[in-house]
């Protein structure tokens, strides 16, 4: 019954932005943790963001200061904003949930199916 499906995902040249939504549906009450995942063909899965219900954000460091997450808690509804692309952030990017923070893969408690982003140069 817990789903999580991403969108916004697509092509766009480097310095270009893009705006991921991940919505949530489902017994969502317990997720005070939402976040992003991504993989790059033949890199593991790395972290990128999370924000928690109590307002705490993190960021990898290598999307901080150009990525942006945010919550939208009437339509359940997870965004990251990316400016200024790069092609390293070419990937897969996965939104996850917890009830734990901080988010960490071991602990990402359910997933979404994946949408790309690719940034050309």
């Amino acid at each position: 019954q817990v789903q999580l499906v991403e969108s916004g995902g697509g092509l766009v040249q480097a310095g270009g932005s893009l705006r991921l939504a991940c919505a949530a549906s489902g017994r969502t009450f317990s997720w005070y943790v939402m976040g992003w995942f991504r993989q790059a063909p033949g890199k593991e899965r790395e972290f990128v963001a999370a924000k928690s219900s109590f307002g705490a954000a993190n960021y990898a460091d290598s999307v901080k200061g150009r990525f942006t997450i945010s919550t939208d808690n009437a339509k359940n509804t997870v965004y990251l904003q990316m400016n200024s692309l790069k092609p390293e952030d070419t990937a897969l990017y996965y939104c996850a949930a917890s009830s734990t923070w901080p988010l960490r893969l071991s602990s990402a408690a359910y997933w979404g199916q994946g949408t790309q982003v690719t940034v050309s140069s």
